[in-house]
């Protein structure tokens, strides 16, 4: 009973698959090609059987387990199983040379509707988790991004600091260093790059990391130089660079839909308090407002 509860709430099992096929060791990417293939035979098998029938091991399917950020075996089949039990989907759609305006409200709205079900899917509890305690316990917070991605670090900014957090963001690289610099192991840094390939965002995340603070990376799902440095990786929706000039809109919603997660989830856990600080927030821009 409680797998099949399980079952329905998790899923992003084949879109992981996929995504991370390429950057996976021989061994891991024979397990990943055969369970993307065979779906329905690989939620039945033992680690034994799936090692067996994909040329591999056992060893092998829980390294594969582990690369792509899963609690074990039972948590892949579950998550393949709940993709399979969902009704076909079109997936991210493409756009043509003189696209008709309706058109595009629609492909545009398919889009970010994909972008916002997949970064779910993909959704790592435990790392979810670790990031909401770490922000919770932050003395600061510091989100730092480049580019479309220094919006949603601002965004972030402007969430946090209305419960009292003492937040920063900048887009100036030499001045999010100087901050960051003066960060300790009581503060958190979020660097944010839907590549995960930043030059400067992963540069801001290893002098974090010299200061002794936690570092949480915000990127697109896969292996990448931000999640190879960071204390606790959070992904939204995979990669669809092959999309034509969407990608960037649907990368941006995801990204700020992660921070609202994170926003809510912090703010929830403290209720009394935050409700008290939003409603504080609400009186002094009222405030400033008056004549």
């Amino acid at each position: 009973m409680a797998d099949n509860h399980l079952a329905q709430s998790l899923s992003g099992g084949l879109i992981m698959l996929k995504e991370m096929a390429e950057q996976l060791p021989p061994s891991e990417r024979k397990i990943a090609l055969y369970i993307i293939e065979n779906p329905h035979e690989a939620i039945r098998c033992t680690a034994n059987e799936l090692g067996e029938l994909s040329s591999t091991s056992a060893s092998a399917v829980i390294r594969l387990c582990k690369s792509l950020g899963l609690g074990g075996l039972q948590e892949l089949k579950l998550r393949v199983a709940g993709d399979m039990r969902k009704s076909d989907k079109e997936g991210f759609t493409d756009f043509q040379p003189n696209e008709p305006q309706p058109s595009i409200v629609q492909k545009v709205t398919a889009n970010s509707i994909q972008a916002l079900l997949e970064t779910a899917e993909i959704m790592n509890y435990d790392s979810l988790s670790k990031a909401v305690e770490a922000l919770i316990r932050a003395k600061s917070i510091h989100f730092y991004g480049v580019g479309a991605s220094a919006v949603i670090a601002q965004d972030a900014q402007l969430k946090f600091v209305r419960i009292n957090k003492c937040t920063t963001s900048s887009p100036d690289f030499h001045l999010s260093a100087m901050l960051v610099a003066q960060s300790s192991e009581d503060d958190v840094v979020v660097g944010i790059s839907f590549s995960g390939e930043t030059f400067e965002v992963a540069k801001i995340l290893e002098l974090a990391k010299e200061k002794g603070a936690t570092t949480i990376s915000l990127t697109s799902y896969g292996l990448s130089p931000l999640s190879e440095i960071a204390d606790i990786n959070l992904y939204v929706s995979a990669k669809q660079e092959e999309v034509f000039r969407s990608a960037a809109t649907s990368s941006r919603l995801a990204q700020l839909h992660f921070i609202d997660i994170l926003f809510m989830c912090v703010l929830t856990s403290q209720y009394e308090a935050s409700i008290q600080k939003l409603d504080e927030v609400r009186m002094g821009i009222n405030f400033i407002k008056q004549n």
